[in-house]
């Protein structure tokens, strides 16, 4: 008798991630004769059975937002590991050409909206699992994204960060013990953000706000300085998870800070599409901001832990400022696009321009200098920027 381990490398699997009603009623349809149908959490849990198992996984579907934890991010993560190059396919709540662009670019099989008959998807699935090897070598499709950091700038960035990190060692010593003597809650916190080719990574900072923040932000949106009139009618925002990570069971995968009570960004993000909100948010003298956090942020010292960032690869030292998911999500248009074609980076063009000159810049200044950076950008102009950096660190207002 085959044992139970030989069993399950021979079986042919289709793997359902983060699975709930929409995605079980999709795939009712496929047979179960023919494939073996097992769940997981998301993509750690995938990746972990997969590779322990030696699972025959033949095609991935998960139930999730594009730009989302077990979206391309979830197929970026299983590419770098190496494991087998089978069709993925994303089930989600929200769709249009240029969000489906990006998911074909990025190697996703196809993209079906949560209303599609489970006969489609199953007529789909069925095709690209039997003719996938056959398609990938027709087409010579390249699952990684269009823009490659050039050489040069990837060396420079490896030195200076790598130059930096230790001689600023003792240094940020003494901010870690600063934010910790002040105020209860983590030093540093991460975030989930868009950068390169949509790529998601986790962003690092210090963390310059007290604990429970994000209670304090519903009284405060009025402030926000990207404000249009038709945000002031904005709903409060909600502190429960989103269905995203409702659905796999666990803590806000989208949150901005790391207190016991983040917030959510994704759920902040759908009171503001309702009421046609801009992308970005802007406190000036935010009062949720700590002593300490102020004297951080107005000299950008809270963004030191992205030289980590830089270090392993997910950004440059120089290059458009990479987004939250859900402000990501909003500049999918041919109009904004592009700014996802240039590194995502810790300073660049619009923080020269205007930052620390008085002035308040609009959502729609930043997003067309983002443009023109793309555009534009070298490794000659990025060390223009870096030196023009030095004088908008100490800047007048507060950010």
């Amino acid at each position: 008798m085959e044992s139970n381990e030989m069993l399950q490398q021979k079986m042919a699997v289709i793997a359902l991630v983060a699975a709930d009603e929409a995605l079980l009623n999709a795939v009712k349809e496929i047979s179960i004769d023919k494939y073996t149908i097992m769940h997981f959490d998301n993509g750690i849990d995938l990746s972990t059975k997969w590779n322990k198992l030696k699972l025959n996984i033949v095609a991935i579907i998960s139930r999730s937002e594009i730009i989302g934890t077990s979206g391309i991010s979830m197929l970026q993560a299983l590419q770098s590991k190496k494991l087998p190059d089978v069709p993925f396919f994303i089930l989600t709540d929200n769709i249009n050409e240029n969000l489906k662009s990006i998911a074909l670019k990025a190697g996703v099989a196809d993209v079906f909206f949560k209303k599609t008959s489970a006969q489609s998807v199953a007529l789909r699935v069925h095709f690209l699992i039997s003719n996938w090897t056959i398609l990938k070598k027709a087409s010579g499709a390249n699952v990684k994204t269009a823009f490659k950091l050039p050489l040069i700038k990837r060396i420079f960035d490896i030195v200076f960060s790598a130059f930096a990190l230790l001689i600023l060692s003792p240094f940020l010593l003494l901010i870690i013990i600063a934010v910790k003597f002040e105020s209860k809650g983590p030093v540093f916190y991460y975030s989930l953000r868009v950068g390169t080719g949509y790529r998601i990574f986790k962003f690092f900072k210090f963390r310059s706000m007290y604990v429970n923040a994000d209670q304090r932000l519903k009284d405060l949106k009025h402030l926000n300085q990207y404000v249009t009139a038709k945000e002031e009618a904005v709903a409060e925002v909600v502190s429960v998870l989103c269905d995203d990570c409702t659905r796999m069971g666990i803590k806000c995968q989208m949150s901005l800070y790391a207190d016991n009570h983040s917030w959510c960004e994704k759920q902040y993000s759908i009171s503001k599409k309702a009421a046609a909100g801009s992308a970005f948010i802007k406190i000036k003298d935010d009062p949720r901001i700590t002593k300490v956090g102020k004297f951080l942020r107005n000299t950008s010292i809270d963004e030191l832990p992205q030289l980590v960032n830089v270090l392993i690869g997910d950004m440059s030292i120089v290059g458009n400022r990479p987004l939250p998911l859900y402000e990501a999500e909003k500049l999918t248009t041919d109009k904004y696009a592009q700014r996802f074609i240039a590194p995502a980076g810790i300073t660049g063009l619009w923080q020269v321009e205007k930052r620390g000159k008085g002035g308040d810049m609009s959502e729609e200044e930043r997003l067309m200098l983002d443009n023109t950076y793309a555009e534009s950008h070298s490794f000659l102009n990025d060390f223009r920027l870096i030196f023009r950096t030095i004088p908008a660190l100490f800047q007048k207002e507060n950010v």
